[in-house]
């Protein structure tokens, strides 16, 4: 059985986010052939090592901003202890920030311990070195040096794998998508409780004649969530939306809803469980996101799977699975009258909503699957 240390700035029940579900669908499924152990950032609880599904999770620090600074250095110190106990096969960093560094600095100290990088970033490729502001001279080639020193990278878009390429990778780069869990998000293997759908409609304020677009989302200027707000006004009034999730712009957000006397067509449900979306993507019509940068975006094949009609622009990654009236709907990034006029082509294109639905689920039957991802991540980790 192969040991795998995983570094990860995040990881359950602290943060819950794309690359987290990654980490733990894969390794899930993987715990019989691997033993995996997670350096990740402390958690607001009482616990610094815990059992998370099949991963041995050691948390350094506490949740701030200050650890977060330090966690390249607290991580690798806490891989050495544990590398002397275990003595690890491959160590895998889960994008290349933070977690990227403390990997980076194990690495020089362990070069014959394999090491793997998997690309999960949602930003622009310019946003690591805008972040560094005037230390970028100094840290940018050590960031890159993450790059050059991985003797294996997946990425979850090809938008990334470029990205890996541009920053002089000598190893094998893999495009190696995330995925769902299709039994969960499938709407044939879906009930809803009591009351139906249309009592969870009713819940929050929807009747059945109100068109319902849905975004789950960390309410981050990246995500778009303001523009599609703005778009509103362009809809008709029976046009709602269903905002699933929280983030730093939530307030200015809600104040936005309230200048425009949306009041009653927004609705924020603030964070959800990632185990508890379904129903909110099953009561809905329209899942939309017009991100600004995306890595690859889970939610995306999520609402696909769920049996809705998925508008997004054609950023990053997103073009790897979303092709313009075939698997869903273009909007430009950051134009309201855009998002409107891919809203308004659903409403009264229904021959095309059901092509799209048709096309993005079988498509997520053959690629996106966790098993199939998982399958093909049990390859890498074996080499």
């Amino acid at each position: 059985m192969k040991k795998i240390l995983i570094f990860s700035l995040a990881y359950y029940p602290n943060f819950v986010g794309g690359a987290e579900v990654a980490v733990k669908e894969i390794t899930d499924r993987l715990g019989g052939d691997f033993e995996f152990h997670m350096v990740t950032l402390g958690a607001e609880v009482d616990a610094q090592e815990e059992k998370v599904g099949n991963v041995f999770v050691h948390r350094v620090g506490v949740v701030s901003a200050f650890s977060k600074l330090l966690f390249p250095f607290t991580a690798c110190k806490k891989a050495l202890e544990l590398h002397r106990k275990n003595q690890f096969d491959t160590v895998w960093s889960i994008m290349a920030s933070r977690a990227g560094f403390a990997t980076l600095f194990f690495k020089l100290l362990n070069p014959k311990v394999p090491f793997l990088l998997t690309l999960q970033e949602g930003d622009t490729k310019e946003y690591p070195g805008q972040r560094m502001g005037i230390l970028r001279p100094f840290v940018y080639p050590l960031f890159k040096l993450i790059f050059k020193r991985a003797d294996r990278i997946t990425a979850i878009s090809n938008y990334l794998a470029q990205w890996a390429r541009e920053m002089g990778v000598i190893a094998p780069v893999s495009v190696i998508p995330n995925g769902v869990d299709v039994d969960k998000f499938s709407i044939s293997n879906f009930q809803f409780s009591n009351g139906g759908r249309e009592g969870m409609r009713e819940k929050f304020g929807f009747s059945e004649s109100d068109t319902v677009l849905v975004t789950t989302s960390r309410l981050v200027v990246k995500n778009g969530v303001g523009d599609v707000i703005d778009a509103l006004r362009f809809l008709p009034e029976n046009v709602k939306f269903l905002v699933v999730g929280s983030g730093p712009l939530e307030k200015a957000l809600k104040a936005s809803v309230e200048a425009y006397k949306l009041d009653k067509r927004v609705v924020f449900v603030g964070f959800v469980e990632h185990a508890n979306l379904p129903p909110h993507l099953h009561m809905s019509d329209i899942f939309i996101r017009p991100s600004l940068s995306e890595g690859m975006g889970n939610s995306f094949i999520e609402a696909m799977t769920s049996g809705l009609p998925v508008i997004a622009t054609p950023v990053g990654g997103i073009p790897d699975f979303l092709t313009d009236r075939e698997t869903g709907i273009f909007c430009e990034p950051h134009d309201p009258k855009s998002i409107a006029d891919a809203v308004t082509t659903l409403l009264f294109g229904p021959q095309l909503r059901a092509t799209i639905i048709e096309n993005a689920q079988k498509m997520v039957v053959e690629k996106y699957d966790w098993n199939l991802v998982a399958e093909e991540m049990k390859g890498i980790l074996k080499v």
